[in-house]
């Protein structure tokens, strides 16, 4: 547990403070998410359980978090209100790539380890894309099904355009804070699973998809792995039903959600 969280109280068989078990749960961790920040690192969080979605995080009540708990009501400051955030906000196209905190401003996204994809990303009009003052520092959350959330902690203050002090200091215990509301959360919402319980896809299985998610024919699959296109299918059809599957392309995005297709890139699949 990060040092800055060692004074608060857990008592033995309970949830902490930032944990969410049941829908009652929602408003007192956001609560309690809300204050660690303002106390921590005077930075105001700003959680989203899914950055793909246009649904706002909610308490039991339906209330909307981001107004009534973390205080987003300015207009120029409404991220939740934003349908186009997903698409257009740096931060969100960082949390895509990135699955540690990170710090950002205007001038550059600040990673522990640099990648050709966030050196890529385009910071015009930052502040505007971000809709934040200044600065910020954001836990991505990479969730199970492919479901990407993210906690920002944004910097209200004009003239603070550097938390690197703060990002060195209070990332990890920001991290935990963030991940155990979140999660929490996510469970609690979590209506309907994807993928059935206790799937297992063979060697042959994942090895079709993995090619067929290269964008490899039946035939050309079957070429690579010397089989017959019969065989492919064989084992492309017995996958699509471990994962109630529909067609090949809800196939593979199943198997790729479960994490049975790994990084797909150009190079031959490891089996």
């Amino acid at each position: 547990m990060p040092v800055a969280l060692r004074n608060v109280a857990f008592e033995e068989g309970h949830a902490g403070p930032f944990d969410v078990r049941c829908a009652a749960d929602i408003r007192p961790a956001a609560e309690a998410l809300y204050r660690l920040a303002l106390s921590l690192v005077n930075l105001r969080a700003a959680p989203c359980a899914n950055i793909a979605s246009k649904e706002p995080m909610v308490d039991a009540e339906g209330a909307v978090l981001a107004e009534e708990v973390f205080g987003w009501i300015e207009p120029e400051l409404s991220w939740w209100r934003n349908s186009r955030i997903a698409l257009t906000s740096p931060l969100v196209s960082a949390c895509r790539y990135e699955s540690e905190p990170f710090w950002c401003n205007q001038h550059g996204i600040h990673v522990r380890h640099r990648t050709r994809q966030i050196d890529a990303l385009d910071l015009t009009d930052f502040c505007a894309r971000a809709m934040t003052h200044t600065a910020a520092i954001v836990v991505p959350i990479h969730l199970p099904f492919g479901q990407i959330a993210a906690v920002s902690f944004m910097s209200l203050e004009p003239d603070r355009i550097d938390l690197s002090a703060e990002y060195d200091e209070h990332a990890d215990t920001l991290e935990y804070a963030a991940r155990r509301f979140i999660c929490g959360y996510v469970k609690v919402h979590d209506r309907q699973s994807l993928v059935q319980p206790d799937v297992r896809l063979s060697k042959r299985e994942v090895e079709c998809l993995r090619w067929a998610a290269l964008g490899k024919t039946d035939q050309e699959i079957a070429t690579i792995m010397q089989r017959s296109s019969a065989t492919v299918r064989f084992h492309t059809h017995n996958a699509a039903m471990k994962l109630d599957a529909v067609n090949r392309s809800q196939t593979v995005f199943k198997a790729s959600q479960l994490g049975y297709l790994g990084a797909v890139n150009l190079r031959c699949p490891q089996t």
